[in-house]
């Protein structure tokens, strides 16, 4: 009860003296707009930039540079690190390649002649293809072309096409079929070459067919495979988000596998957050003791003002504690409605900027702050006022009725 008359009575005063309360209202919004655009443009940009990194799978690819020899135990080893987000091995790059051809123009002999596209082994999961294709695995007899193979065949989803692998042994040359259909059609911003993703068994049959052995599974002839391990003499790797980059480049550079990635590009994009967030902390920080300093002086000048009030509201059996909560609401008045209009002019000028630097919907907004931005923003305003307001408050729990009334 006590304290819903006091908040009255501080709400009543507080319009009683509106000029005086909207310069202080004034006063807060243009420290604290300008501080939400700037990290509205700040925030806008930084994360434009790292999606731009992270919407190129590229960016996130670790290349091998020359070739190895890779066991069942180092693939193993790559996949249960945390920092990997798809591993996949390679075939030899002169095995890896396949004649195409429509089902439909399929003659005998070696003609008509097919379209020879790259093998590239891909997997569930696979960034070069998930965002068009799906995550999920490939079957056995499933392709997904890249734009430039698809035109030549005129082939899109669903159409059944003959993949022909051929080989040399001796005098003869020899070729195996098998038929596959496309499960889809990367655009041309995807990889802009002739090539297929196909099942890793794909790829892999193809080198063991050109190797004059045979693979029974599809009825392709040749030796008896033997019962060694599999060595591969590459692989397809891409971290799981930018910071693995820089990490699995140093594990595999500690193994002497020499690799190219993007970690500088990567790293410069790091440096700009973290150089863009010391600027903003020191200029929020300007702007904090700045605030500090003045809610607590006009909070000092306006308690001195109000003292024969707040002695009369002691002499009418209000305790210290309940007269400490009047400056206090007033500077809780002041922080809401301060804050308000500052998220007001910022949204206005956000708006502005948005509309006169679009960068499509993909990437977002320029100037943007998410809902967190905006909790956090009024927590530390709040928080900030009351910390000001504090002191000033508690010397209104000290003054004497007794002494306000014998200096009248």
């Amino acid at each position: 009860m006590r304290f819903s008359i006091i908040c009255g009575m501080a709400l009543r005063d507080y319009w009683h003296e509106r000029a005086l309360s909207l310069c202080a209202v004034l006063a807060l919004a243009t420290v604290l707009a300008p501080l939400l655009i700037l990290f509205g443009v700040r925030n806008g940009v930084i994360s434009n930039l790292q999606e731009r990194l992270l919407q190129d799978p590229r960016n996130l690819e670790i290349v091998p540079v020359g070739s190895g020899k890779y066991g069942k135990a180092f693939f193993e080893e790559l996949r249960k690190r945390p920092d990997v987000g798809y591993v996949v091995p390679q075939t030899r790059a002169i095995a890896a390649t396949i004649g195409l051809l429509p089902a439909s123009e399929k003659k005998g002999g070696l003609s008509p002649n097919p379209v020879n596209v790259s093998l590239i082994p891909s997997g569930a999961g696979d960034p070069l293809t998930r965002r068009f294709a799906g995550s999920a695995a490939l079957k056995d007899d499933e392709i997904i072309l890249t734009a430039p193979a698809a035109d030549k065949l005129g082939a899109r989803a669903g159409t059944i096409l003959t993949g022909r692998v051929t080989r040399a042994r001796g005098m003869t040359r020899e070729q195996a079929e098998t038929p596959l259909r496309v499960k889809a059609v990367l655009p041309l911003s995807a990889l802009q070459k002739e090539a297929a993703f196909v099942p890793p068994s794909l790829a892999e049959d193809a080198e063991t067919y050109r190797d004059g052995m045979g693979v029974p599974e599809r009825g392709w002839t040749g030796t008896a495979r033997g019962d060694g391990e599999r060595l591969y003499p590459s692989f397809r790797l891409y971290a799981g988000n930018l910071d693995g980059v820089a990490s699995l480049r140093d594990f595999l550079g500690a193994r002497n596998i020499d690799v190219y990635t993007r970690a500088e590009e990567i790293e410069n994009v790091k440096m700009l957050d973290r150089s863009t967030t010391l600027v903003f902390g020191l200029i929020c920080l300007a702007a904090g003791v700045g605030f500090l300093a003045s809610t607590a002086s006009n909070l000092v000048a306006a308690i001195r003002r109000k003292r024969r009030v707040l002695g009369i509201i002691r002499l009418m059996g209000f305790s210290g504690a309940d007269i400490v909560c009047f400056p206090l609401m007033q500077t809780l008045f002041t922080s809401a409605l301060g804050m308000g209009l500052a998220f007001a002019l910022y949204a206005a000028v956000a708006g502005v900027i948005n509309a006169l630097f679009p960068l499509g919907a993909e990437l977002g907004a320029v100037c943007r702050l998410s809902w967190a931005h905006v909790g956090g923003a009024a927590g530390v305003v709040l928080a900030l006022s009351l910390l000001a307001a504090l002191p000033p408050s508690l010397s209104c729990s000290r003054l004497s009725p007794s002494e306000v009334i014998r200096n009248e």
